[in-house]
């Protein structure tokens, strides 16, 4: 079937879309012609019929791969518009522009043949639902899929193969160059570039921390170079070098890039995918274990360290990094002075054992386990917890002991160490001042090299000179004063003092400017692990410690403990007579009458509102909240009650110790507590009955004792009442009507 038979005018009804596509940004800039013949597909879409309104260009793709599916936002929104019925024809130069997916390519076909769309290249016209059409098309999407694949093979073969020899030119690090010949790899020719890289190796070797070579960078003021352009092709020169501040980043990939130790390697990562969140196929690189590389040969040209050194290194580096659970490794050396900090495991179920510090100050040290907790009484409570003044005590005094033979070297090795290190930096110094000197001498010949009436540019290399010359001044100012700070080299009589300090490095160790980093740096170099057992149910309680040696020795020490003391704990009854009491009373009340009864606190101390705050936070006992206004019946204490009764306190009190007044105390010693009954409050009066007898006179005329007349009332025998004005005022008794003659 011809084009135009395969072309109706349903299609010619809908829009021509033209899809225009480069795999890379590379090929964008530089493949021009394959670009302006996509876009003339334009003028096929006209001579097919569709009119310039109709025809639309989709190039929102430019610079995507073909392979790579769910990235391409223009060729999706086309697939949806397909799907719509709005599109009659696609154009494209070829099947591999629309996709190198077979996924996504018969995606296209089979919406395009539901949908009735056309598809067109630069030869012919297909129609996706004709069978001799679909077939076609389906051997172009396989065609496209396998060139693609062929490609991709050929390239990677010929590069690993080249890898293989060590003579594939890739990027280097700052400091090394590639060189003529195939493979050849060189130090870069700036001395200053060398020389700061040569000391961080050397750096690293003292203080065997990153960080700590870092810092050392940064304190000694040098500058770390900064390459400009990643690699360099063949001849193309030796690349630019900028001067930055040193940062953690750079010095980290310094000491553990495999280059630096004279190793070619390819192959450190491998391309993954992955879906994001959003459900994107996107790819990542891995990096892989050293033995997962693809292409590793040591020596393969001179290193700024050796092979072995640069494993050692590495695991030095590795054991810095926290570890994970159940995992070896013993972190990096912190500022505590716990001293088994990474070494100490548990002997009963073999975990690395967790620091805490105790103490008014915080500095006591004290080790426990992570496992899982043990219920005793109700608590939860560590199987492993013990203190580590002593433990620690122990094993520096092993350590010392074992390091003893060697303290004199170490005394003398530290000693040389401290001066190269300053020299290293020196030597530094002095070059970034060649190096400052000859900007100089370069900025002033390009300045008396122009023409001195062309003052547009004069002033701009005058300036330029001068800054020249300001960073010269302060290059020098800076290696004289490091010059001057430089540490002398020891004397005879200096090294015999050394000498002598080292036959005792218990004065080194306990020293003030020995800090528990430096002690802990150097507990690490001699031992591995230290497993404690604890021993508190023998008569005699102790840990058990194994130090296990680098090396494989093994020695074993038994640290004695303290008996636990026993816990401190109030009295039950004082625990619920202060839940009583709290109902009523607040703190500074309750305490008064927790002192009148003499009782103490656990400490042998007098209870004060403060403390019997606390006793009640720790035993969850709600404070006292006093009532708003009080009802009648509610009981008062004694200043209370004795003002709504319109008497004196001391005449209430007085009452109630005769028993005419009924009152409550929750325990002895505590305030009384009255309830205003409408009962108390008739027994008071303003004046007493006529014929009402005092105390005095009922005991004359009934013949008994004061108490038992008292006694009487009080069960309600003998009528009374309370008179609580007037000179007669106090107890009125109404004497029984055959005694009133005698009166």
């Amino acid at each position: 079937m011809s084009e135009s038979g395969k072309i109706t005018s349903s299609h010619l009804s809908r829009a021509a879309v033209i899809y225009v596509r480069q795999s890379t940004l590379a090929q964008l800039e530089r493949n021009t012609e394959s670009t302006a013949r996509q876009y003339d597909l334009v003028h096929r879409a006209r001579q097919l019929g569709w009119p310039r309104e109709a025809i639309r260009v989709i190039d929102g793709d430019l610079g995507i791969s073909g392979s790579v599916t769910g990235q391409r936002a223009g060729f999706e929104g086309m697939v949806a518009e397909i799907a719509l019925g709005q599109v009659g024809i696609i154009l494209a130069l070829e099947a591999s522009r629309l996709a190198r997916d077979n996924a996504a390519w018969y995606r296209l076909l089979d919406l395009a043949g539901v949908c009735d769309t056309l598809v067109a290249d630069a030869d012919a016209v297909y129609h996706p639902a004709l069978f001799g059409d679909r077939l076609l098309l389906g051997l172009m999407g396989i065609m496209a899929e396998s060139e693609l694949h062929v490609l991709r093979a050929r390239l990677e073969g010929g590069i690993k193969n080249k890898a293989a020899r060590g003579e594939l030119r890739r990027g280097l690090p700052v400091g090394l160059i590639w060189g003529e010949t195939d493979g050849e790899i060189r130090f870069h020719p700036d001395e200053a570039v060398t020389g700061v890289l040569a000391a961080t190796f050397d750096r690293f070797a003292v203080c065997g921390s990153v960080r700590a070579t870092w810092l050392w960078l940064r304190a000694e003021g040098l500058r770390w170079p900064l390459q400009k352009v990643a690699y360099t092709r063949r001849g193309s020169g030796i690349p630019e070098i900028t001067w930055v501040e040193p940062t953690y980043h750079a010095v980290h990939t310094t000491l553990t890039h495999p280059a630096y130790a004279g190793a070619y390697v390819y192959g450190r990562t491998r391309k993954e995918r992955y879906l994001d969140p959003s459900g994107a196929l996107r790819q990542r690189a891995r990096r892989l274990p050293r033995d997962q590389w693809e292409v590793l040969i040591p020596d393969h040209h001179p290193g700024f360290t050796d092979w072995d050194t640069y494993q050692a290194s590495q695991a030095r580096i590795g054991t810095s990094i926290r570890p994970q659970a159940r995992q070896p490794g013993t972190g990096a050396v912190r500022e505590g002075c716990a001293l088994l900090q990474g070494l100490a495991t548990c002997g009963t179920c073999g975990r690395k054992l967790a620091i805490f510090y105790a103490g008014p100050s915080r500095c006591v040290p004290n080790y426990y386990c992570q496992g899982s907790a043990e219920l005793v009484n109700g608590r939860g409570a560590r199987h492993m917890s013990v203190g580590g003044q002593a433990i620690d005590a122990a094993v520096a005094a092993a350590f010392l002991a074992a390091l003893a033979p060697a303290a004199m070297d170490a005394c003398l090795a530290a000693a040389r160490q401290l001066e190269d290190g300053h020299d290293a930096a020196l030597a530094q110094h002095q070059r970034q001042v060649e190096q400052a000197r000859y900007h100089a001498t370069r900025a002033e010949r390009r300045y008396r090299a122009v023409d001195p009436d062309n003052r547009l540019v004069a002033r701009g290399l005058e300036r330029e000179w001068e800054t020249a010359l300001r960073e010269l001044a302060d290059a020098e100012a800076e290696l004289a004063r490091r010059a001057t700070a430089r540490p002398k080299t020891l004397t005879p009589q200096e090294k015999q003092a050394i000498l002598a300090l080292g036959d005792d490095l218990g004065a080194v160790w306990d020293a003030p400017a020995t800090t528990g980093k430096d002690r802990k740096q150097l507990l690490r170099t001699l031992l591995d692990e230290v497993n404690i057992t604890l021993r508190r149910e023998d008569p005699g309680p102790h840990a058990d410690l194994v130090l296990r040696w680098k090396g494989g020795a093994i020695s074993e020490l038994t640290v004695p403990l303290r008996r636990r003391q026993p816990a401190i704990r109030t009295d039950e009854d004082t625990i619920d007579l202060i839940r009583r009491l709290a109902v009523h009373y607040p703190d500074a009340v309750i305490a008064g009458i927790l002192n009148r009864q003499h009782r103490r606190t656990a400490r042998g101390l007098s209870y004060t509102a403060s403390r019997v705050q606390s006793l009640r936070h720790h035993w969850k006992i709600p404070c006292h909240q006093p009532a708003g206004q009080e009802p009648e019946g509610e009981p008062l204490n004694v200043t209370a009650a004795a003002r709504q009764l319109g008497i004196a306190p001391s005449t209430l009190l007085r009452w109630l110790n005769d028993g005419f007044v009924a009152g409550e105390q929750v325990t002895p010693g505590a305030p009384w507590r009255i309830r205003l009954t409408s009962q108390l409050r008739d027994m008071l009066t303003d004046t007493a009955p006529d014929g009402w007898v005092p105390l005095g006179y009922a005991t004359q005329a009934l013949g008994i004792s004061r108490q038992t007349v008292l006694q009487k009332v009080k069960r309600g025998e003998l009528r009374a009442v309370l008179t609580r004005t007037g000179r007669r005022k106090g107890l009125r008794i109404q004497i029984p009507a055959p005694q009133q003659g005698l009166f």
